[in-house]
């Protein structure tokens, strides 16, 4: 099994996914991991839905590994810095020889899991699973989510969906992108640049453009003046980049204002503010929100304050929010799918994120935004 640093530093405009591809073979690049969603087919594609309720499910050998990666550079956001993944890879092997991989990743930050709490959970999912007697996908599914519950354990949750669902899929020959709605087997994306000096910005960003990047996801929200500084390097060597700021909880609501009054002054209007205010501020989430859309123009995405359905429909009732950040190691796959549906039914629009995965969850990811066809 190959694992890459974390995607930010291994780039891909334009993802391609094969046919005969797998959660454990994906593309060997790396997206970053924003894909910004307009629109999208039903969650319940006939292909995916159909199997959870036929396909049965009998596994034959189930175990979690530490996986251990150092990533290129350190990558800072505001709320932490990161300079290794610490997360857990499992791998499920069904009866009749089909192998699926799955990844639980971890950021103390987002996930409540730590990575020992995460492998001791992930064994004892793999215990269950080499025990359990054959069920249907649906059924082996609702009993890992009443193992592993809620937001405590959604992170591994994740990991053990995902390598159930991958070796389902590599049992009838279908792609995971097919398998859920077949919509597109390709990603257009953007490439995240980490807190760092203005200078170090810039030549980010020149490297990034000639790659053939068009969008940049700035983290920010250390520093009011410190942020400003780095886009207007930015904007100076690359006028034309298009921005995302994501500020990972890390201003007020006050701050999160006064970045967007400045940089219309540079006039400069980013597509999309990413959680501006912490997670807990909703007041400080709706007012950004208000005056974002209302004086600028600007779409503010809810991710920290997403943790659960219930998150989301507070979110949807209070209009708190014009989009919501699908991760799926904050939900797990099901739970995931069921956030989607509920913001697409209430016209939000959504976008697939990710932490410090490897291509096993990135990947995973990646199909399920391609064949949901939710980038536009």
């Amino acid at each position: 099994m190959a694992a890459l640093a974390y995607s930010h530093l291994l780039p891909v405009r334009l993802l391609r996914i094969p046919d005969g591809s797998s959660s454990s073979s994906r593309n060997p690049h790396k997206f970053s991991p924003t894909i910004v969603c307009r629109s999208m087919t039903s969650t319940t594609s006939f292909g995916f839905q159909s199997l959870r309720e036929t396909f049965n499910i009998d596994v034959k050998q189930a175990e979690g590994r530490p996986l251990d990666v150092p990533l290129i550079s350190p990558f800072t956001i505001a709320s932490s810095e990161l300079v290794k993944v610490e997360n857990v890879a499992i791998r499920v092997e069904l009866s009749n020889g089909s192998v699926g991989w799955g990844e639980a990743p971890i950021l103390p930050s987002v996930t409540a899991e730590d990575q020992p709490l995460a492998f001791d959970k992930a064994e004892e999912a793999c215990d269950f699973l080499k025990k359990a007697h054959p069920k249907t996908l649906d059924y082996l599914l609702s009993d890992i989510n009443q193992l592993l519950p809620g937001h405590a354990f959604a992170s591994v949750r994740a990991g053990v969906e995902m390598a159930l669902i991958d070796a389902v899929a590599n049992s009838v020959r279908v792609p995971l992108w097919r398998l859920f709605g077949g919509a597109s087997n390709s990603l257009t994306t953007d490439i995240t640049i980490p807190i760092v000096s203005p200078a170090e910005a810039a030549t980010l960003a020149t490297e990034y453009s000639k790659q053939g990047f068009k969008t940049l996801k700035l983290k920010v929200g250390k520093n009011v003046n410190a942020d400003i500084e780095v886009l207007r390097a930015i904007k100076i060597a690359h006028p034309d980049f298009s921005f995302i700021l994501d500020a990972n909880e890390g201003y007020t609501a006050d701050e999160a204002i006064e970045v967007l009054e400045k940089l219309n002054e540079m006039g400069v209007a980013p597509i999309l503010f990413e959680q501006p205010v912490h997670r807990d501020d909703w007041e400080g989430l709706g007012n950004v929100s208000k005056v974002a859309k209302e004086k600028y123009g600007v779409s503010v995405a809810a991710d920290e304050s997403c943790r659960s359905i219930l998150d989301v429909k507070s979110i949807i009732y209070r209009n708190l929010a014009d989009v919501i950040n699908i991760k799926i190691a904050k939900f797990g796959v099901i739970g995931a799918l069921e956030i989607i549906e509920a913001a697409k039914n209430a016209g939000l629009a959504l976008m697939i994120g990710g932490m410090v995965e490897t291509r096993l969850a990135m990947g995973f990811s990646g199909h399920l935004a391609a064949g949901l066809g939710c980038f536009k």
